[in-house]
C-alpha cells in the first residue's frame, strides 16, 4: 500500500433548504392561514479518526468531500429534508487545517471532529405568523454551508520515536521488540515509509514509530527527513541509534542532533537516549572507546535533556538486537521516561490555577460578539458589517419585497437604520450587507 501523510482536500458542507410562501386552501375555508415550511439542514462533513486507516493517500483521488444539501420546506408545514452528513475516516493521528488554524486534531480512535458546518434551514412564512400578522407572505433562504480547502496531516501517535543515519538499525530493532516487520537489507534508505511497532514492555505496552533515515541537510529537504520529521513530534522519547562500528559516531550523533534542532525548538527539547546498535563481536575496548567519544558529543553541546531524573546522567545504552544484549534494559528505560513525560503533560494541561492572584479579565459574551455591528461609507455606498445582521441578510430572498422589509425592520430595531441615518443615509442610500444590496428604504 502506498504510505502518504498529506493530502489537500475541498471540504463542501450542504446548504440549507429555503423556506416556503403557502397558504392553506382547504374546503369551506375562505382564508386559510399560512402553513409554509421550514426548509431542511445542511449535512455537515465530519472526520472520524479509525484503526482501520493508515494512510491519506485515498484523499489525493478524491479531493471534493461534500455533504447533503437540505430540501426545501412544503405546504402543510411540512420541514425539508435534512441533508445527510459525510464522515469521513482518516487514520489517527490526522490534524485537520484550514490555512493556518487548526481545526481538528485527531489523536484517539473514534474522535470526531466536524470539520465544516451545514447551513439551516431557511424559516417558512408559517413561522412568521403573529397576532399582528395574519397572513405573511415572507420565507428565508436556506444558508450556504461552509467551503473551503482544507489540508490534512498525518503525525503518527507513538511513544518512542526512533532516528539516526540510513542502515543505523532502526528497522531490525522494531522488528525485533515489536509486531511489525519492515523492509530489512543492508543497504541504505531501506525504509520509505514511517513503520509503527507495539513492545511489551514487562506487561505493558510502548508503540514505537520507526521513522526513515535521516541526512545531512534533512531539515532543509534533503532526502527523505523532512517529509518524516513531524512522526516524531508526538512521542514523548527519542531513541537516537548510531551504528557502533562507525568510524565517526561522534560526528553522526552531532549531525542528527543539529537536525531535529532545526526543524524545530520542540522537537530537539524532547527526552532522548542515543542507543549503539550493532554491539555484537565488536570487544570491550572498542565499545568503551565509541561510547567516550558519543558522551564526549553530548557534553559538548547544550544539552537539553535532563539524564539524572531518570536515573542516569548520559542515557547511552550499547545493544545487540540480534542477539537480545541490552535490548530490555533499553525497552525499561524508555518506559520510563515515557511515564514521566505523561505526568509533566498532566501537569502543565492542568495547573492548579492560583484564584486569588489572578488578574481579572473582562471579555464579550460570544451572544455579544454576534450581536455587534459597524457602519463604514466606502464610494457612497453604505456598508455594514456584523454576524448576526449578515446572517440575517443571507436569509433574505431579496427578490421578494416582505423579504426585504423584514430585514430592513430588524435593522431599525439593532439600531443601525439610526447610525446609518446619523452618518448622512437617506431612503434612496444603497447600504450593502454581505454582497447584499438594497436601498435604505422601499423605492
Amino acid at each position: 500500500m502506498t504510505f502518504a501523510d498529506t493530502a489537500t482536500v475541498f471540504v463542501t458542507a450542504g446548504n440549507g433548504g429555503n423556506g416556503v410562501v403557502s397558504f392553506r386552501h382547504e374546503k369551506y375555508v375562505d382564508k386559510g392561514g399560512p402553513d409554509g415550511g421550514d426548509g431542511g439542514k445542511g449535512g455537515d462533513v465530519i472526520f472520524v479518526a479509525s484503526d482501520n486507516v493508515n494512510t491519506l493517500v485515498d484523499f489525493r483521488f478524491k479531493p471534493e468531500l461534500k455533504a447533503g444539501d437540505g430540501g426545501p420546506g412544503a405546504k402543510r408545514d411540512k420541514h425539508g429534508r435534512n441533508g445527510a452528513d459525510l464522515r469521513v475516516k482518516v487514520p489517527v493521528g490526522t490534524i485537520i487545517l484550514r490555512g493556518e488554524e487548526i481545526l481538528a486534531d485527531l489523536a484517539e480512535s473514534g474522535q470526531e471532529a466536524i470539520a465544516a458546518k451545514g447551513g439551516n434551514g431557511g424559516f417558512g412564512n408559517a413561522h412568521f405568523k403573529s397576532s399582528v400578522r395574519q397572513a405573511p407572505r415572507i420565507a428565508e433562504l436556506g444558508e450556504s454551508g461552509e467551503k473551503f480547502e482544507a489540508k490534512l496531516e498525518l503525525k503518527l501517535v507513538a511513544n518512542v520515536g526512533l532516528v539516526g543515519f540510513p542502515n543505523a538499525g532502526k528497522s531490525t530493532f522494531l522488528s525485533v521488540v515489536s509486531n511489525a516487520r519492515p523492509e530489512i537489507a543492508d543497504y541504505a534508505f531501506t525504509t520509505l515509509t514511517p513503520n509503527l511497532g507495539v513492545a511489551d514492555v514487562d506487561n505493558e505496552t510502548l508503540l514505537i514509530a520507526d521513522i526513515p533515515g535521516l541526512i545531512e541537510g534533512a531539515s532543509e529537504g534533503r532526502g527523505l527527513g523532512d517529509d518524516f520529521l513531524k512522526h516524531v513530534e508526538r512521542t514523548s522519547v527519542i531513541l537516537h541509534l548510531i551504528d557502533a562500528w562507525s568510524d565517526d559516531v561522534y560526528e553522526k550523533y552531532l549531525t542528527i542532533r543539529r537536525e531535529l534542532e532545526n526543524y524545530s525548538e520542540d522537537l530537539a527539547c524532547k527526552p532522548e537516549v542515543v542507543v549503539l546498535t550493532k554491539i555484537e563481536g565488536m570487544d570491550n575496548e572498542l565499545l568503551h572507546m565509541q561510547v567516550e567519544s558519543v558522551k564526549n558529543a553530548i557534553n559538548g553541546r547544550t544539552a537539553n535533556f535532563d539524564g539524572e531524573k531518570y536515573g542516569s546522567k548520559v542515557p547511552i545504552f550499547p545493544i545487540s538486537s540480534k542477539t537480545g544484549v541490552g535490548v530490555k534494559e533499553l525497552l525499561r528505560f524508555a518506559k520510563k521516561i515515557v511515564d514521566a513525560e505523561i505526568e509533566r503533560t498532566k501537569i502543565v494541561e492542568n495547573p492548579n490555577s492560583d484564584i486569588e492572584n489572578e488578574t481579572p479579565v473582562i471579555t464579550l459574551s460570544q451572544e455579544q460578539i454576534n450581536e455587534a455591528w459597524v457602519v463604514e461609507k466606502s464610494d457612497g455606498i453604505f456598508i455594514v458589517h456584523g454576524a448576526k445582521i449578515e446572517k440575517f441578510a443571507n436569509r433574505t430572498d431579496f427578490s421578494n419585497i416582505h423579504g426585504v422589509n423584514r430585514l430592513r425592520d430588524i435593522m431599525k430595531k439593532m439600531g443601525i437604520i439610526h447610525e446609518l441615518e446619523r452618518q448622512g443615509a437617506t431612503a434612496i442610500s444603497t447600504i450593502r450587507i454581505a454582497d447584499h444590496e438594497f436601498t435604505l428604504l422601499e423605492s
